[in-house]
C-alpha cells in the first residue's frame, strides 16, 4: 500500500471514529469523558478494534467496510471497547482459562449494550442471544463478567458450544490488553486508577446531571454501581474487633540495644537493660458470629463464610490462645449457640457444620441473646457482633452496647440498608467460596 493511500485510509477511519464518538456522546452525555480518553492508532492485524487502555487501535479496511455495511455496528464496537476500560476488564487478573474470561467480558458488555434504549446502538438480536440473556437474568440480578465466567465454567461447554458463543458475542481484539509481561506494574496501576476515576465520574454523571438520559440505560447504571462499589478486605475488617492485652512474650522493640550490648561488654554477662517479658498485642479474644439461617442463605455460602473467618483467626497473629467465640445460628429465633474456646474446637465445628433453621429473618432475638450472655458473664470483654445475612430482616431500634457489623452476600448491593450505628460489609460469592480449579485445556 503506497503512502498516499495509507494516509487517506487513516483520515477516513479517524473521521468515522470521530463521527461515531460524537453520535454516542449526543445520546449519552455521561459517556463524553470515557469516549474521549482513547487516542486513535492504526494497527495492522487488529480485528476491527482493540485497546490497551491508552489508545483505540483499528484496522482501516475492516473499519471502513463495517461502516459501509451499517454505522450502528461501528457505534456498538466503539462503545463495547470503551466499556471494557470503564469496567477495568483490562487490568483484572487473568483467570485459569483466559479464553473463557475474554468471552465472559464480551458477553457482559454486549448484554449492557443490548440493554440500552438508544437508536444509535440499537441492532436486532438473534434468538440465540435473547435466550442466553433470559438465562442470565434468571440466574443473576446483575450479570457481571465475573459471574458469567463462573457460569461458563459450570456449563462444561463442548467445543461447538463455545464456538457458537464466540461467534455470537466476541467482538473486539483483546490481544492489546496490558499484562505483567508487557506492561510494568506501576504503569498498569496508574492506568487502572485513571479508568477507575473516569468510571466513578461517569457514575456520578448518570446519577445527577444526566439522570434523565440514564433512564434509558438501567442495565449499564446497575452494572457500573456494582463495579464501583467500595470493596473491603475482610482480614482488615476483623481487626476492628481486636482488643489490646499483655502477653507473656519478650518485647524486643521495647529496649535500647545500644545499652544492652554496652552492658555486656562492660560487665561480661550483666546487661544494663533487659527486654520486657510481656508485650502489648492487639488480637481477637471475644466475639459473637451470628449466622442467618433463613431460606435465603444457603448452607454452602454460610460454610464458606465461616471457613474464611476460620482461616483468618487460625493465624497466630490474629487471636489469643484462649478464645471465647460464640457462633449463633438464627432465623426469627435462636436455633443454636456453639462456644469456641480454641482453634481445634473451631476446626472441629467447621468439619461437622450443619445449618439449622429455615424460617424468616428477625435480627432482634440475637441482640437480646447477646445481652443475656453479657449479663450472665458468659462474655466479659465483647468487642463486637458479626452478623452474616441477606439483609432482609427486622433491625433493633436501639444501639447495642457493642460494635455490630452486618456482612452481606447479595447482588442488590444498593438495597443493603443498615441502621446508622451498624457497620456494613458487602462481600462477593467468589470471595468466600473456593475457586474452581480446572485442568489446563479443559472447561470445568
Amino acid at each position: 500500500m503506497n503512502d498516499n493511500k495509507h494516509i487517506q485510509l487513516n483520515k477516513i477511519s479517524e473521521a468515522i471514529l470521530i463521527e461515531s464518538r460524537t453520535e454516542l456522546s449526543l445520546y449519552m452525555r455521561y459517556l463524553n469523558l470515557p469516549l474521549s480518553s482513547l487516542n486513535y492508532e492504526n494497527k495492522s492485524g487488529t480485528k476491527l478494534m482493540g485497546t490497551d487502555g491508552l489508545r483505540l487501535y483499528y484496522n482501516p479496511e475492516v473499519l471502513i467496510s463495517c461502516f459501509q455495511a451499517n454505522p450502528v455496528l461501528v457505534n456498538r464496537m466503539y462503545l463495547h471497547t470503551v466499556l471494557h476500560c470503564i469496567f477495568r476488564h483490562l487490568f483484572k487478573p487473568h483467570r485459569e482459562h483466559k479464553e473463557i474470561w475474554d468471552l465472559a467480558c464480551d458477553i457482559a458488555m454486549e448484554y449492557i449494550i443490548d440493554g440500552l434504549n438508544y437508536r444509535t446502538v440499537r441492532y436486532p438480536s438473534s434468538r440465540f442471544r435473547l435466550v442466553f440473556y433470559e438465562n442470565l437474568k434468571n440466574k443473576f440480578k446483575v450479570p457481571t463478567a465475573e459471574k458469567i465466567y463462573g457460569l461458563l465454567l459450570d456449563l462444561e461447554m463442548a467445543p461447538l458450544e463455545q464456538e457458537q458463543l464466540e461467534a455470537e458475542f466476541r467482538r473486539d481484539d483483546h490481544s492489546m490488553w496490558p499484562n505483567s509481561d508487557n506492561t510494568k506494574k506501576h504503569q498498569m496501576e496508574q492506568l487502572e486508577r485513571k479508568w477507575k476515576d473516569i468510571s466513578e465520574k461517569m457514575q456520578t454523571q448518570m446519577e445527577t446531571f444526566a439522570r434523565e438520559e440514564a433512564e434509558n440505560a438501567q442495565t449499564l447504571s446497575e452494572e457500573i454501581r456494582v463495579e464501583n462499589r467500595k470493596r473491603y478486605d475482610y482480614r482488615s475488617f476483623l481487626k476492628k474487633f481486636a482488643v489490646v492485652r499483655e502477653e507473656p512474650v519478650l518485647d524486643i522493640d521495647s529496649y535500647d540495644t545500644v545499652l544492652y550490648t554496652y552492658g555486656l561488654s562492660l560487665y561480661g554477662n550483666m546487661p544494663l537493660i533487659e527486654p520486657q517479658e510481656t508485650k502489648e498485642t492487639k488480637k481477637i479474644e471475644e466475639m459473637v458470629i451470628a449466622i442467618d439461617t433463613s431460606l435465603s442463605c444457603s448452607g454452602e455460602l454460610v460454610k464458606g463464610f465461616l471457613e474464611q473467618t476460620y482461616t483468618i483467626l487460625k493465624e497466630t497473629e490474629s487471636y489469643f490462645r484462649t478464645l471465647n467465640i460464640h457462633i449463633v445460628q438464627c432465623d426469627d429465633r435462636i436455633q443454636s449457640d456453639k462456644k469456641i474456646s480454641s482453634q481445634e474446637e473451631l476446626k472441629e465445628y467447621m468439619d461437622n457444620f450443619e445449618l439449622i433453621g429455615n424460617g424468616g429473618t428477625d435480627f432482634r432475638p440475637v441482640f437480646a441473646y447477646v445481652n443475656e450472655l453479657m449479663q450472665n458473664k458468659a462474655v466479659k470483654n465483647l468487642r463486637g457482633l458479626i452478623y452474616f445475612t441477606d439483609g432482609q430482616g427486622i433491625f433493633p431500634t436501639a444501639r447495642p452496647a457493642f460494635d455490630t457489623a452486618f456482612v452481606f452476600l447479595r447482588e442488590a448491593y444498593e438495597e443493603a440498608i443498615v441502621p446508622s450505628w451498624a457497620i456494613k460489609l458487602i462481600i462477593e460469592e467468589e470471595d468466600i467460596l473456593p475457586q474452581k480449579n480446572c485442568e489446563d485445556g479443559g472447561i470445568g
